[in-house]
């Protein structure tokens, strides 16, 4: 059966190579290859014990009614306090709306604020599902080349000079996937200032805050209460597969975001729900601190490595866990990135992505790397992509 109507939209959807990936390290593995997997950006790490003991102890008690669209309110409280504790920011937990993961944060944000001709300026690269949540809604994502220079973010000057006649504001991400650079705290800051002059939004989505390596923590909130941002559970908090993320809004904000996504998705999962009271507990807290000193101590490890393999680290990322190197210098006549990624695979079993996914200004010349794996792991790629490259 085929289907002549689909929605003209899905022709702004592009593919996610990442899964195509994927999928090709699954047929490897399938054909008895062992794959080392440093695509795809998952931690490795699982949800901590308390986490774990707090879901079961939830379907024990019966706990998996339906909850507010906007989260529990003992989990919004408890997100409040964290952003007390951790930044000093005294958040109303009325403004925090708890979603089924970061993806739907950004699907409530961009169903509430893009409509057909609405302009939204980011970064190339960025993440792809980005871009596509604009198109969902008619939108047009307008990415910015950003390089090296830039930390591949955007700067107050590219946005001044990109801003137009449609443009409704910024989507932005600190640290990013794929490079896993922060933007200066003081350039934030004259963006902000930039956009809110022009009436536009500011949507900060900050899921890899919590892997901030070398930096005091900042968030985006500090710069004022019109700010949006999107945090999830999944990155820091080692909870993928649980779907939970939030949304601090401003308050007025706040209703129209809960009648979209009463509609869209009823409520976030309740035994998630749960569950997640317990990432705040001491225990918990302390295990995320000492896994986020090893995914440090990868990227230590890492960096340097792939210098030494020929690669060029033009930003040593300091937050989230991911490398965006440039492979120009390991091309063959007439190859890109993504050849370069899939004959890697192929013949050493090194799982990795090209900028492909990214945008079109560093497709063709970068390779994005996740450390989300042991340093056994790592120290194994490098072997094997030394021998690749001929290099031992």
């Amino acid at each position: 059966m085929t289907f002549s109507h689909l929605a003209s939209r899905l022709g702004n959807i592009a593919p996610f190579h990442v899964m195509e990936l994927a999928k090709m390290a699954a047929a490897l593995e399938r054909e008895g290859r062992h794959i080392i997997h440093m695509g795809i950006g998952e931690p490795d790490f699982t949800a901590a014990p308390l986490v774990i003991e707090a879901a079961a102890k939830a379907m024990a008690d019966g706990k998996m009614q339906y909850t507010s669209a906007t989260g529990l309110p003992a989990l919004r409280a408890a997100i409040s306090a964290h952003y007390l504790t951790v930044f000093g920011l005294d958040i109303a937990p009325e403004r925090i709306v708890v979603t089924a993961g970061a993806s739907a944060a950004l699907l409530l944000a961009c169903a509430a604020l893009v409509e057909k001709g609405s302009e939204v300026l980011m970064p190339d690269p960025c993440y792809p599902c980005n871009r596509h949540f604009v198109a969902a809604f008619d939108g047009q994502a307008k990415l910015i080349a950003s390089g090296p220079a830039e930390r591949f973010q955007l700067s107050d000057l590219m946005v001044r000079e990109h801003w137009g006649a449609q443009t409704r504001g910024v989507l932005l991400a600190s640290p990013s996937n794929p490079t896993g650079t922060s933007i200066l705290h003081s350039e934030l800051a004259k963006i902000i200032v930039t956009v809110r002059d022009k009436g536009g939004f500011s949507i900060v989505d900050e899921i890899y805050q919590g892997l901030s390596y070398d930096a005091e923590p900042f968030s985006a909130l500090s710069l004022g209460e019109d700010v949006i941002v999107i945090n999830s559970f999944s990155k820091y908090f080692s909870m993928t597969g649980w779907r939970l993320g939030w949304l601090v809004l401003p308050e007025a904000l706040v209703p129209p975001i809960e009648k979209l996504a009463q509609n869209l998705f009823i409520c976030p999962s309740s035994i998630a729900q749960h569950a997640a009271l317990a990432c705040f507990e001491k225990d918990s807290l302390a295990l995320y601190e000492a896994r986020k000193e090893e995914f440090k101590r990868r990227r230590d490890y890492l960096a340097p490595e792939l210098t030494a393999l020929g690669f060029k680290v033009p930003v040593i990322p300091d937050g989230a866990f991911y490398v965006y190197a440039d492979c120009s210098g390991l091309l063959k006549d007439g190859g890109d990135a993504d050849s370069l990624v899939k004959d890697i695979l192929r013949r050493v079993g090194v799982g990795m992505v090209s900028g492909l996914d990214f945008g079109d200004h560093t497709a063709a010349h970068y390779i994005r790397l996740s450390y989300a794996t042991s340093m056994e792991n790592l120290r194994e790629a490098v072997r094997r992509l030394g021998s690749y490259f001929g290099n031992s």
